[in-house]
This record gives structure tokens, sequence and C-alpha cells, in this order.
């Protein structure tokens, strides 16, 4: 309801009273000459935080985080120099379904058709990679644009909107009737639309007739909040649930009915030969893509299974396997409802019970235990994951990205509480995102943060650990180091038959003196028996801290990846799986 008298207010003023309404509590960034006059209304009249950065790209990365821990749309702001360098982030956000509103300043319009210093057309550039892209004419228009940016980022399935703001915007002064904000998009899902009723019984009645059912829960059914339903679903039912890496913590790792982390990227042979011989799979919030299925291969012959998918993004529902059931609707919602009828119409519904921890401990201590040598001057990746998996207090939040210091926390660490506690970016994949993650977890909690990190990530971000710093803030930044680019070294050497891959190793660094010339607190593990005792003192330590572990590249030790074991079998390599 409007009950906000006109105000005279500039354009500066207009967008942090609109943030302030919505809730907003940071603000991710740098600086540049198009923002100077928004940051002179801020010092005054605003107390929002400004979370400065060292580069914009970070400050994409780490606002994707955040939205993603907090439940709640993140804000990124950008001068028009670096209005490029945020792609990366929000292209994350895009694919991964999270809420970022956007605002790139920009010189005055039209004056890049005059070849004006920075002028570039920015929402021809982010048009494909947000939900929708605005361009502020006038202040007056400021509250309509901003309450709907904030309810098209959260409604639906959640994407970033991009806000582009000529300079003289903000210094514009108006009078301002529509001072108001809409409470429900502070937070996202927005709206819980549930999916067709009759499609929700039929659904009931292939979980009910199934044999060997599994749920599989994708990131958005964390998007969603739906842990609490999802368990209640699985333990009435007593079907087991597993995830994909970006849905790890959907539900406690160590329920008797979690099958834990299936697929490409962290899957084990016993929890990906689960759902293989599944005859009935209910896909709850994923979009179904390569990772997750390696390569749609993961369920073997898809007309010899019965498919159900629910989703809120309806391109997502069916896209990749036949379905006899496609749901639209909200995962919570949707589940709730299912559930509701369930007890309703099934009220002496008893089922054989299912453990799954034996099967699980046996595949976890088969791994612990395997002591495969490592090669000279590295220490295991799995005693790191391991003893990490000990030690984390359940507050901490993890962050990791693709390649080692990814795949191995994907498999072995168990997250005991349901919630989003462990962020990757399995939807682009880039690299130089868990360090920036690791910043915009700092801001979205008050546990402990772990930065699992590579040193090929880790070449991104090096100015970023002054930002680290200045936040004074508890981290501790594990650098999984062996001098390569292991990844791309591993495919090509496993897949591809190269005997030497081209252009993926680099000079070595001292990283430990880097660091401390950023005011961290280091340590280097060089040996099994000290990883423990470094590990719990940095994690207890409040401030920063940074772990350099060297680990052996993936064409050395071959980790959780289905295709990669099958070469390493046949090569007679040692692989973890």
């Amino acid at each position: 309801m409007n009950t906000a008298k006109s105000t005279r207010m500039t354009g500066g003023q207009i967008i942090l009273k609109m943030l302030e309404l919505h809730g907003v509590t940071h603000v991710f960034g740098l600086p540049g000459e198009t923002t100077i006059g928004w940051y002179k209304d801020w010092k005054k009249h605003s107390n929002i935080e400004y979370v400065l950065t060292r580069d914009e790209r970070t400050a994409s990365f780490a606002a994707e985080a955040y939205a993603k821990i907090t439940g709640r749309p993140a804000v990124l702001e950008a001068p028009s120099p670096g209005v490029t360098h945020c792609t990366p982030g929000i292209t994350e956000a895009f694919l991964s379904s999270v809420p970022v509103i956007y605002f790139s300043s920009d010189i005055p319009i039209n004056q890049d058709k005059r070849h004006g210093l920075t002028g570039v057309d920015q929402t021809a550039l982010y048009a494909s990679i947000s939900k929708e892209s605005f361009v502020l004419t006038n202040a007056k228009e400021i509250p309509f644009i901003l309450r709907r940016a904030f309810r098209v980022a959260t409604s639906g399935r959640p994407a970033p909107v991009h806000i582009r703001v000529p300079i003289n915007i903000y210094h514009e002064e108006v009078d301002i009737e529509d001072l108001y904000a809409e409470p429900e998009y502070s937070e996202y899902p927005a709206h819980r639309p549930v999916a067709d009723h009759s499609k929700i019984r039929a659904a009931i009645a292939l979980l009910l007739k199934a044999e060997k059912p599994v749920i599989v829960c994708g990131q958005g059914a964390l998007i969603s909040k739906a842990s609490k339903v999802v368990m209640e679903l699985a333990e009435i039912l007593q079907i087991p649930v597993a995830t994909t890496t970006p849905g790890k913590g959907t539900v406690p790792e160590t329920h008797p009915l979690a099958l834990r982390v299936i697929g490409a990227r962290g899957g084990m042979e016993y929890s990906n030969n689960f759902v293989l011989n599944a005859d009935t799979v209910f896909f709850v919030g994923t979009n179904t893509d390569s990772s997750s299925t390696n390569h749609w291969k993961l369920y073997g012959d898809p007309f010899d299974k019965t498919f159900i998918h629910l989703d809120i993004a309806e391109a997502h529902v069916g896209n990749n396997f036949p379905l006899k059931v496609g749901l639209v609707g909200d995962a919570r919602a949707s589940i709730e409802y299912m559930i509701e009828l369930i007890k309703a119409e099934h009220p002496d519904l008893k089922r054989e019970t299912v453990d799954l921890n034996p099967m699980k401990k046996t595949a976890l201590d088969a791994i612990f235990n395997s002591n495969i040598p490592m090669p000279e001057g590295t220490v295991s990746p799995v005693k790191l994951s391991q003893v990490l998996d000990k030690i984390l207090p359940s507050n901490a939040i993890v962050t990791a990205e693709p390649g080692v210091s990814a795949i191995y926390p994907s498999a072995l660490l168990s997250i005991r509480e349901a919630g989003r506690r462990y962020i990757t970016n399995y939807s682009m994949g880039a690299l130089g995102y868990s360090v920036p993650a690791g910043i915009g977890a700092l801001y979205a909690s008050d546990g402990p943060v772990v930065s699992f990190t590579g040193d090929g990530s880790l070449g991104f971000v090096f100015g970023d650990l002054e930002t680290i710093r200045r936040s004074d803030k508890n981290i501790t930044i594990i650098l999984t180091r062996n001098d390569t680019f292991g990844w791309i070294r591993g495919e090509a050497i496993l897949l591809d038959d190269v005997d030497e891959p081209w252009s993926t190793d680099f000079g070595q660094v001292d990283y430990l003196k880097v660091a401390e010339g950023f005011g961290f607190k280091t340590s280097k593990i060089i040996a099994d028996h000290e990883i423990e005792a470094i590990l719990t003192e940095a994690i207890a330590n409040p401030g920063a801290n940074f772990i350099e572990i060297m680990v052996p590249s993936q064409d050395k030790i071959i980790p959780f990846v289905p295709p990669w074991v099958k070469a390493a079998k046949e090569k007679n390599l040692p692989y973890f799986y």
C-alpha cells in the first residue's frame, strides 16, 4: 500500500531508499567515475554496507554466493569501465537461478554514439544473461523499475536483473510519490505455485508402485527451501534421496535415506550405480544437465525407467528424459501438497524401512582406507577431506570450484544439517570462483568460511586477498596446488590419449609469501599427519588464514569422474571412485 507523501530526492537517494525498503543490507562492487554521484548520497543518507572488492568479477561472484546463502536477492554494482567484468558472475547466477539485482552505471544516454569513453551497449550485453535488462531514463521511474526488478528476479525461476543507470540519473532531483516496496519480493522464491493437482496424484501413484524408486534433488530444491518436505516425503515412502553437486545439502547426508552426491562431479560408484539400477526417478529442482547425469548416461536406457520431474521452470521439465509425469511448480509447495494427499488418501500406508548408512559407510571407508601411494612431494586430498569432515563446525560455509578443489569435498564431505552450506559454481564452471564466493559467504553468515581453490583459479583473484584481509572475518583458504590446469591435463591424457598436454602447466609461485604479504596467517601441509592440527588451528583463528597443500594432478591420481575412472582402469592407473 502506498502511504508515502511527495518527497524531493535525487536519483541516488531514491535507489538507496528503495533498496532499504526491500531489506538490502549489503552491496558488492567497485567504484568508478560514473557512480561518484551515487556514493555522495550513500555516505550521507544510507547505512547499507558497501563491500568494496578489487575486481568487478570478484564482486559478481561474491554477490551470487551471498544470494545463495541468504535466500535474499543480492545487489551488485559496477561502473561503466568495468561493466564487462561482471559477466562471469551474472552468467553463473543466471544458469544457477540466483537473483542478483545488478546496477551498472553509464555515461549519458547516446554519448556512446559520439564515442564517449567507456560507452558500450550495456543493455544488449546483459540481455541474454539476465531475466530483464532495464535502462533508467529519468529518476521519477526508479521506484517502479526497482519494484519490478525485485519482483522479476524473485518470482518463477529466479535470475539476475540488470539495471543500467546513466550518470545524470544519480544527480537528477524529482518529486517522488510512490516510494514503497513490495516486501514479499525481498526473499525468494516470492511465490509458490503448486503443480497441477491431477498430475501430483499421478506422480504419487507411480511412486507407490515403484520397486526401486529414487528422488534426485538439484539446487532448485535448495532454492525452494524444500529440504524439510523432501525429507518428509522420503520418510513416508521410504525412498532414497540423491543430490547433484550443486544440490548437495538438500538433505542431511548422514540420514539413512540420503544417497549423497551422484553424477560426474563427485558421484561415487555406489551412488551412481544405485540410480542406474532404479526403476523410477523423481527429479526435484534439477535441470538434468550434463554434469549431474554423466552426459545423460547415468540412468542407462531412459526408456527402461519411469521418470517424474518437478521444477518451477517449465523449460527444464522433461528436457532431457522422457517423462511419465511432468510437474511445473514450486518444489516445496508442490511436495507439501503431495504429502497432504498421501496422508489423507493412504492413512494406513506402511513401507519397508530403508537404511543406506551401512552401504555409504562401506563405500566411504574403502576410499578413506585405500592408502593409494601419493606421488612424491604430494599429500592425499582424500585425507584432507576426511579430516575436514571430522572437524568442520556445523555453522561453517564451504566454497569450492571445479577441479581438485571441488571434486574431493563434493564426494567426501558430509553435510549433516540440511541447507546451502556447500557452494559451488557447477552451472557454468568458470575458474576463479571459490575465493570470491568465500567473500560473499563472509557477509552472508556468522560462521567460519573454508574456501577450496586450485592454483589455476587462485591466479584470477590475488588482488582480493586484500578484500578478505580488510573484512577482518574468519576465512580459511585451502590451496590445493599442483602447478597445472589439472582438469584440462587430466581430460587430455585420459580421454584424448595425449602424451603431454599443450599449455597446461605453469611456473611455480611462492604462494605463502604472497598470502603473507596480504596479512594472512599461513601454513603448509606436507604430510598426512599434519592435516588435522593445521586445519583446526586455522579454523579457530578468527582472521584470514591461508593453507597450501601440494596434491597430485588429475592424471596422476584419478578422482570421482566416471569417464576418467573407466580410462584409469584401462590404463592401470590409480583412482578414487
